[in-house]
């Protein structure tokens, strides 16, 4: 094989420093940008946030002026501390009435190391308090309750196979099993217990199945309750029938009407099902807006929230030492963190840019969202907004990927307003999140003694000129967290 030297000409793209960065800088998400803030500013002296900077041009306090005799009548060479001592010190009597408070005499005096100073400097950060669970919950009304250490050991066991939803997540039989050997306990004392821990808050805790549960929330129920024992019949006789929806044979059974028969029902429906649903240890996660859109003046205007977009400046004092500096390594190491500020300040600007851009135009392209609600939601696909900017698909993934907008109907994600279209008979489009708007609008005015089928929405919206077939109908309603129409009937 014959060498030789061949010259090409060719383009290809490069991944710079500054590229990679400004990319991933524009696809994390609100919180994810604060912690790369806070380490760009630890990591880099060249970089101070604009708050900072305009705090140190603020003129120093003057100084406190010493008081005068005018002021005070006489002023004290004595520190003010030993003075407050002294005087609480000669305020205290020497003898006290057998039947006084210390706050009766001791009411204004304070002692404790906030005296004197600034009360809003107490720290009163409930955020960051640890939430209960409902296992510490239920061990702490265990702990109150008056039985022996055996029992108290029995409970325990009970309460560590308790789920999240409140309900046993096993038998009695394996709780026992599970009990120590040295215990030496039966399983009629297992009950015993079991019965004892079904009494704490919240009510229908520890029972073994969802029946159970209801029939304990009923018995919590005050005696006078209308239909209370109407209620404890059909769940403690005919649950079955009851979860089928047979009103016919609950109606013949328990020799009830229509009207008596939806009050026993109203009654079951209002206790809960997941009685340890509403105690759970997991901390809320709240949703900072990247950009906020408001009305005014007749127009939608988007603006980006200033709390989620930091503002960084370069520190003028570092800048002009970096000019300073005769060390030649120091003087590389000033340039080099000089540039890369420069750079991160850059990617961060072009990154609220970006984002201001594709969420001005999404608005754009679904202002009658705004306007109307969901029903009049446009199909738009990332393809549409990156032709309207200029930009590739994949940058308007990064961009409305964790970043959310804040509007008069709610904060949404920006990948909200993106969904796929139906044919519609005219020949135009409608978007799935319309249809799905309109399917949960025809279900909330149904007749709930003949609710609608799929086939029957299919039908509806056809009717309105939507061709949607009727397996998409039923896509569409599970998405929703709807039930069929079988479960959806009740009495009216």
């Amino acid at each position: 094989m014959k060498q030789s030297l061949q010259l090409r000409l060719g383009q290809h793209l490069t991944m710079t420093p500054q590229l990679q960065q400004a990319i991933r800088l524009l696809q994390l998400s609100t919180l994810e940008l604060r912690t790369e803030v806070q380490q760009a500013l630890e990591s880099n002296p060249m970089l101070e946030m604009e708050e900072e900077a305009a705090d140190e041009l603020e003129p120093p306090a003057e100084p406190e002026r010493a008081p005068a005799d005018d002021d005070f009548g006489v002023a004290d060479e004595r520190g003010d501390g030993e003075a407050d001592l002294e005087l609480a010190q000669s305020e205290i009597p020497d003898e006290l009435p057998v039947d006084s408070a210390w706050d009766d005499v001791f009411e204004n005096i304070s002692t404790g190391p906030m005296a004197g100073g600034d009360q809003d400097d107490r720290d009163y950060d409930v955020g960051d308090s640890v939430p209960e669970s409902l296992r510490s919950h239920l061990l702490w009304q265990l702990a109150l309750a008056p039985m022996s250490d055996k029992d108290r050991l029995i409970g325990e066991a009970i309460i560590d196979a308790v789920n999240e939803d409140g309900l046993l997540g096993q038998s009695l039989e394996e709780i026992h099993e599970g009990l120590p050997a040295e215990l030496e306990a039966e399983l009629d004392e297992v009950t015993a217990v079991l019965h004892v821990v079904q009494n704490f808050d919240p009510p229908g805790v520890a029972a073994r199945d969802l029946r159970e549960s209801l029939l304990i929330q009923l018995k919590q129920l005050p005696a006078d309750t209308p239909w209370l024992a109407e209620a404890r019949s059909t769940l403690a006789d005919f649950f079955a029938l009851l979860a089928a929806r047979d009103y016919t044979q609950l109606k013949r059974r328990l020799r009830l009407e229509d009207g008596p028969l939806s009050q026993v029902i109203r009654l079951i429906q209002s206790l809960n099902p997941r009685p340890g649903g509403h105690i759970s240890d997991t901390k809320p996660q709240y949703i900072v807006p990247d950009v906020i859109v408001h009305k005014r003046n007749g127009r939608w205007r988007v603006e980006l929230n200033a709390d989620a977009a930091p503002r960084l400046r370069i520190n003028a004092q570092y800048a002009t030492l970096a000019k300073q500096v005769h060390s030649a390594s120091d003087s590389a190491y000033m340039k080099n963190q000089l540039q890369e500020a420069r750079w991160f300040i850059k990617s961060l600007l072009s990154r609220n840019e970006t984002l201001l851009k594709v969420a001005s135009t999404i608005v754009e392209r679904q202002r009658d969202f705004l306007e109307h609600g969901e029903v009049a939601m446009r199909a738009l696909v990332l393809h549409d907004i990156a032709e309207s900017v200029g930009m590739h698909e994949s940058t308007i993934s990064r961009v409305t990927t964790r970043k959310y907008m804040h509007t008069p109907r709610g904060i949404f994600e920006l990948k909200y307003f993106f969904s796929s279209h139906v044919s519609t008979a005219s020949g135009g489009e409608c978007s799935s999140t319309a249809i799905r708007a309109l399917i949960k609008k025809l279900l909330a005015e149904e007749n709930p003694a003949k609710p609608l089928s799929d086939s029957k929405i299919a039908e509806i919206l056809s009717d309105q000129g939507i061709n949607v077939a009727r397996r998409t109908v039923a896509k569409y309603r599970e998405a929703m967290a709807i039930p069929p129409s079988n479960e959806r009937k009740r009495l009216a």
